[in-house]
């Protein structure tokens, strides 16, 4: 295991797009693409770059999420109906045992680093 800095870009050869699990989309047909960069020993931690189309889903998260929306625009909505714009240039953390949807306006990209009890 090295111990060296590691940068978080976004690739320019990043691996093709993938379809949010049509159970979990609302609106659109959004894709995903997830570039996992970093993964510690415990396999508890990840962080990357990820990007997604338009399109509305359900989130229900397990994981505590640190975001920083690179480019885009997207619209959480808690369970409660309570909806948050998120431009580019905005960091916010999506915690554990948040339920609501995720509504990307456009194509949206942003670095994440996820944190999940063992």
């Amino acid at each position: 295991m090295t111990h060296a800095l590691l940068r978080i870009n976004p690739s320019a050869e990043a691996p093709a797009a993938t379809a949010i699990n049509p159970e979990r989309v609302l609106s659109g047909a959004p894709k995903e693409i997830i570039e996992n960069l970093f993964t510690n020993a415990k396999e508890n931690f990840f962080c990357g770059v990820w990007s997604s189309t338009e399109g509305k889903w359900t989130l229900n998260y397990t994981e505590d999420e640190f975001c920083y929306l690179i480019r885009g625009k997207a619209i959480l909505t808690d369970a409660q109906g309570v909806a948050e714009e998120i431009n580019a240039g905005d960091a916010f953390v999506i915690p554990a045992g948040y339920q609501g949807t995720w509504e990307t306006i456009g194509d949206a990209q942003k670095f994440y680093a996820i944190y999940e009890e063992a």
